[in-house]
């Protein structure tokens, strides 16, 4: 055999191991060209739907619903197809059956006097739904969508048209005896998940899922459930990666967070977290205290429900792992002073007498200044009784179980930034210059910038929870998890502080204010998105930067759509925390086969609001860019993928053809 072959251009490229091996799956030229007539049909395919959301924060029936609607693109096709022969009520109930199947006709059928006539309209409206979401995809990708009790007859009804006299009365006797048998229920649920899931072909979220809201364990169990998703971190991910790893400053910010929006579910009913030992804890220590600076942050409907015990409770806990916090923070800061966040530590400035702190030599007067467990000559150093709860806090941390396997689903779908389509996905930023230029970052012992410098700290997050890790580069990785949540040139925060010590305990907010580094204001300009496009060496006539982390403020005018359309910014405030805010709740983009459609979200209510009231989450839908020409999977990097497979089977073909590998016939 020769050491290449000669492809139908006549130029050499595969190894011929390449093609032996193509052999075992396609053994002669009849199956390799089938393969090659299959794969340039799905190359002429439109393009699927990639869905992008961003800073969830905990807020999971929002997330569900945008999930279950597809950010608007379910209803939009429901008008296309109905909207001439609908009310606009009748299209609310259908899409909020397709939503909330197995709730939403447990409601109609309490309603409904006519059940059967009910069943033979609603199935043939959602055969038709799903005929027209399923018709960018291959019958193969279908049938793998399809539940296997159902596949069969949904099959058969997606492919026959009920107009075809030769049809009809096939067709109609499939659904007449699919209600006749009482099968109709688990049908429509089960089309209606088929719906669901092939409305959306790839999902990206673009970092925090955790914090604040009380589902980020929901969140990350529905997304186990589901098939196509990738993860780009966020400090607030990051945040809880390393307290899964044992990054204790990591662990108390956690607790810290959870105590400040009455928000305990995710770590007790989510992970098992035992808070007891810090519920007694602060009882013993601040018994005495009001700790009013600390009381939850509690939102509206929350409220009339905290009792006034509760709420006392949950602000000595609070205060309890804050001072904590400072103090661990205080001593990983000093071992670490290349980080150059040394104006985070600012326990040693305090005037325990005159109840003041010292920042960059003027006196600020503190909202509280009583703190027992503070030794003014060490105040960074921990109690005995504080060491002992780190310790019980920590082991709760690293025996969860359910903890370590959504740890396991970020690294599986997760990473610190993802290139697809032509889009750089990022949670926060690229660290620059004032000249637009990439910022030159320390991490460890050696520096990086641009995409080097995001290469490197994500095979570092990996490493701390790599068993094989030597131990002082775990022991650095595990450290890092800290600097990555907040410090300044951290490319998941990227600002000069976080002002956590100022927002607590001192009313001026010049103090409080946490400048943001340059790239969040260089990012308005195209040539500045393009430049950084190019290191990240992202090709394409339409190439976008995508990211979130810090909420655009509708209310004040500012618009998520920047550098002449380059960037888009899709953290619009999820988390109910942020609506006042924004103005808003949230942004999710949608990319087509027609083009980039960005979706402003209204607060959403309530799952059981959308069911019995026939509610949907409000939503603008801005048209950000529109292509001359439908993008087809040839257009695509599974298109690139695909013609490769192409080209390898065409030299296949050649091989075949010229002797040069014998058929598998």
């Amino acid at each position: 055999m020769s050491d290449t072959f000669r492809s139908p251009d006549g130029l050499f490229r595969s190894d011929p191991r390449v093609l032996e091996l193509l052999s075992q799956s396609f053994g002669d030229i009849s199956a390799a060209g089938t393969e090659i007539i299959n794969l340039e049909a799905i190359l002429n395919l439109p393009k699927g739907t990639e869905h992008f959301v961003a800073d969830i924060h905990g807020e999971h029936e929002a997330f569900q619903h945008i999930l279950k609607n597809a950010s608007g693109n379910i209803k939009r096709k429901v008008r296309e197809l109905f909207a001439s022969s609908l009310r606009e009520e009748d299209i609310q109930q259908l899409c909020t059956l397709i939503y909330y199947p197995s709730r939403k006709l447990a409601l109609i059928k309490s309603n409904e006097s006519d059940l059967n006539n009910f069943y033979q309209v609603t199935l043939n409206r959602l055969v038709k739904v799903l005929q027209s979401i399923s018709s960018k995809y291959t019958r193969s990708k279908v049938r793998k969508n399809l539940p296997k009790e159902f596949a069969y007859i949904i099959e058969e009804l997606l492919h026959e048209a009920p107009s075809d006299e030769n049809k009809q009365s096939y067709y109609n006797q499939i659904i007449s005896t699919i209600v006749s048998t009482q099968q109709a229920d688990s049908f429509i649920k089960a089309i209606c998940r088929v719906i669901q899931r092939l409305s959306i072909d790839q999902l990206h979220i673009l970092g925090d899922i955790y914090d604040r809201g009380q589902g980020a364990h929901i969140i990350m169990d529905t997304l186990n459930n589901y098939k196509h998703y990738d993860i780009q971190w966020g400090n607030h991910d990051a945040l809880w990666m390393g307290a899964a790893a044992g990054n204790e400053c990591c662990i108390a910010n956690v607790l810290r967070i959870s105590l400040r929006y009455d928000n305990m579910a995710t770590l007790e009913d989510g992970y098992g977290i035992n808070l007891v030992p810090l519920a007694t804890f602060a009882m013993e220590t601040y018994v005495d205290d009001p700790c009013q600076v600390f009381e939850p942050k509690v939102s509206a409907d929350t409220t009339n429900t905290l009792s006034l015990k509760s709420r006392k409770l949950i602000a000595r806990m609070h205060k309890a792992i804050t001072v904590i916090q400072f103090k661990l923070e205080g001593a990983l800061i000093e071992r670490y002073p290349d980080w150059k966040m040394n104006d985070r530590r600012l326990l040693h400035h305090i005037d325990f007498e005159k109840g003041t702190v010292n920042i960059e030599g003027k006196d600020y007067p503190l909202h509280d200044s009583h703190f027992p467990t503070i030794d003014p000559a060490d105040p960074y150093r921990l109690t005995a009784e504080e060491r002992e709860l780190m310790d019980k806090l920590t082991h709760s941390f690293q025996v969860s179980d359910k903890l370590k396997a959504h740890m396991d689903i970020f690294f599986a779908h997760g990473a610190i930034y993802t290139i697809c389509n032509s889009n750089l996905l990022f949670h926060a930023s690229i660290p620059l210059e004032a000249d637009g230029s990439l910022r030159t970052v320390r991490v460890g012992k050696h520096e990086y910038k641009g995409r080097e410098l995001l290469d490197h700290i994500g095979m570092l997050m990996r490493a701390a929870f790599n068993a094989d890790t030597p131990a002082d580069i775990k022991h650095f990785a595990t450290d890092y998890y800290f600097y990555l949540w907040c410090g300044p040139d951290s490319p998941l925060f990227d600002k000069k502080k976080m002002a956590t010590f100022e927002r607590y305990l001192l009313a001026d907010k010049g103090v409080q204010a946490e400048p943001k580094g340059h790239y969040y204001k260089l990012r308005e300009q195209a040539d500045i998105c393009a430049r950084i496009l190019d290191a990240f060496d992202v090709k394409g006539e339409h190439r976008h930067i995508i990211n979130g982390h810090v909420p655009v403020k509708v209310g004040e005018g500012e618009n998520p759509i920047k550098a002449d359309g380059m960037l888009m910014v899709i953290d619009g405030g999820f988390s109910r925390a942020y609506h006042h805010t924004t103005g808003i709740a949230g942004y999710t983009l949608v990319y087509h086969s027609r083009g980039f459609e960005l979706v402003q979200h209204e607060p959403f209510t309530s799952a059981e609001d959308a069911i019995s009231q026939g509610t949907d989450i409000k939503s603008i839908t801005q048209v950000v860019e529109l292509n001359s020409q439908r993008v087809r999977v040839r257009d695509t990097d599974k298109g690139t993928e695909l013609q490769s497979q192409i080209d390898e089977l065409l030299e296949l073909l050649y091989a075949y053809r010229h002797g040069l590998i014998k058929e598998r016939k």
